[in-house]
């Protein structure tokens, strides 16, 4: 796969949201694809991936949770990139928790 890739759970409005915010302050190419469309399921089942996750493919390595939505922060503008070397601060347990919190919720957004 040439391009990096996003892929997002269509089914969640809180992800498409996501997906539709970080499209239009792109300044890198980044394919953002929903997990449960043809070419989301063969990424996601040639990475390996079983888990309900925001997934990145970065050249040609897969990231999930709070990993893959940091480095969505690289494909953006300046203005949301600078952020990227703080976000690593946070300790990847605490990271984590956090992803897996919102994302309990995340059908509530719907």
């Amino acid at each position: 796969m040439a391009k990096d890739a996003l892929l997002i759970d269509g089914l969640c409005a809180l992800c498409t949201r996501t997906g539709k915010f970080i499209s239009k302050r792109q300044s890198k190419p980044l394919k953002i694809i929903e997990q449960n469309s043809d070419e989301g399921k063969r990424l996601l089942e040639e990475f390996g991936i079983k888990i309900d996750s925001v997934v990145i493919i970065r050249s040609g390595k897969a990231y999930v949770r709070s990993s893959a939505a940091i480095r969505c922060l690289l494909y953006m503008k300046w203005n949301w990139r600078w952020m990227y070397p703080f976000a690593w601060i946070v300790p990847l347990p605490i990271r984590d928790l956090i992803y897996l919190l919102i994302s309990k919720l995340r059908f509530r957004a719907s």
